[in-house]
């Protein structure tokens, strides 16, 4: 085997040069608050665990959304292989014009929503190009061939487990750590990740199997989860906090970790960090007046938003 190495000497001028010159690491803005702390950018694995129904796709697909309205040259692939795009937009949607979701889901909308309703599909639409979805068959080969078409370098797997890493494997363990080397080898060339994985029940202090004591240990299949990740985050309610949410900072490879207080409104799938006033949505586009003579107002009684 060839020795392949370097020496601190050969990389010392590069490294003096970008550390004198105040040259800061590529991070793109995924929120306001403590939300702005995730580290997300190029050469980054972010790692989102939760139980099932935590949130956890709903706060990426905001971090992502956020991401692309923040960035104007950012491109994001996202590998879902639960829902399809047109769920994972109408959440969107509801998040940005401040109709519920189940009026947006069941389509009920009723005159009063047409401003918003205009808002949200304007601020969706702007990033619309720029925001891509992986279609069947959800393994890696085809992410990576997706992302290098679109020119992505921002990539969302949800969730790890259950897409195919290439190769041959004894196991779902030894599928999820080749994902994770290959997932690595993603970073190094240049790409963002930011990666939602299934999560196993712990034991509490009476042995009684539980969602409630969640750790670095709980991911799922394979220790190569938490190993190859900058950060580690684990979405979980806080005890005895009506609609309170915790992202607990379990990892932190660059810096310290600080756990996130969050308030979640799930009726329209909404995370804002605690001290944080909620967003509103921007000016209505032109297509408030036309979506407005659309619809009968006496539908407004079983849409569930007013």
């Amino acid at each position: 085997m060839t020795a392949n190495y370097v020496t601190a000497a050969d990389t010392f001028d590069g490294w003096r040069e970008e550390l004198l010159t105040g040259k800061q690491p590529e991070l793109w803005s995924v929120g306001d608050g403590e939300l702005s702390r995730i580290e997300i950018g190029p050469g980054l694995v972010t790692l989102i665990g939760g139980a099932p129904g935590s949130g956890k796709t709903c706060l990426t697909m905001q971090l992502a959304v956020d991401a692309l309205r923040r960035n104007p040259s950012l491109r994001c692939l996202v590998c879902n292989v639960e829902m399809p795009s047109s769920v994972l937009l109408d959440r969107q949607l509801s998040r940005l014009s401040g109709i519920d979701a189940t009026t947006i889901r069941h389509r009920t909308f009723a005159a009063q929503h047409a401003d918003r309703l205009a808002a949200g599909m304007a601020q969706l639409e702007a990033v619309a190009d720029r925001l891509a979805f992986v279609r069947p068959p959800f393994d890696l080969s085809n992410v990576a061939a997706s992302a290098d078409d679109f020119g992505a370098r921002l990539l969302i797997l949800d969730y790890v487990q259950r897409i195919g890493a290439p190769g041959q494997h004894g196991d779902k363990r030894g599928s999820v750590d080749a994902m994770m080397n290959f997932l690595r080898q993603f970073a190094d060339a240049g790409i963002g990740l930011i990666i939602v994985a299934a999560v196993s029940r712990g034991k509490d202090k009476k042995g009684r199997t539980t969602y409630d004591a969640l750790n670095l240990a709980s991911f799922r299949e394979s220790s190569e989860l938490e190993f190859g990740a900058d950060d580690a985050f684990i979405l979980m309610p806080e005890p005895k906090s009506a609609g309170v949410m915790v992202l607990r900072h379990l990892k932190s490879r660059h810096g310290e970790t600080r756990d996130i207080r969050l308030t979640f409104d799930r009726p329209h799938q909404r995370f804002e960090p605690i001290g944080t006033a909620a967003s509103t949505p921007g000016p209505p586009g032109p297509l408030a007046s036309t979506l407005a003579g659309l619809w009968d107002s006496t539908r407004a009684a079983g849409g569930g938003d007013a």
